[in-house]
């Protein structure tokens, strides 16, 4: 791989790194100023700083199994694309991380749609956060990461 590449990939792993990071921190919805993320809830009705999602009356336990999910997902995928940034800006070309990126992503994907999809926004009008759009950004520059590795390994 040559070098104006190889500093590409550094860049697009560390951002799909952050990415990931960021979004299972940061709001999906937020409604006034209660925060709802993978990482629970922010901000709580109740005047508590942090709580889960049983006072969103969820109806099965799928959005709460998903957001868990979720956040271990966009942590593992991070972990991935962090050592991809690593080994590539020492010269190697991590085919197996990259391939087991590509994985982590599908993965987390699955989870987070689950997560967004089975939002019980039945409580006022939500509006969509950030975490999302940094979900996606991550799995964007992700896969472009991997594909330039896997690329460089013919």
């Amino acid at each position: 791989m040559e070098t104006r590449a190889r500093w590409i990939t550094v860049g697009l792993a560390l951002l799909a790194a952050s990415g990931f990071a960021m979004s299972v921190q940061t709001a999906w919805w937020a409604m006034s100023s209660v925060l709802i993320g993978p990482f629970g809830t922010r901000n709580c009705p109740g005047g508590a700083d942090s709580c889960g999602f049983s006072w969103l009356g969820a109806g099965n336990d799928l959005f709460m199994r998903s957001a868990v999910a979720t956040k271990a997902g966009g942590y593992i995928a991070m972990f991935i694309y962090i050592m991809i940034a690593g080994a590539v800006a020492a010269k190697r070309t991590p085919a197996l991380l990259s391939k087991a990126g590509i994985v982590a992503i599908f993965t987390a994907t699955v989870a987070a749609v689950t997560f967004f999809v089975y939002f019980p926004g039945s409580f006022g009008e939500p509006t969509l956060g950030p975490g999302p759009f940094m979900f996606a950004a991550g799995i964007v520059a992700g896969v472009t990461a991997s594909v330039l590795v896997l690329r460089a390994q013919r």
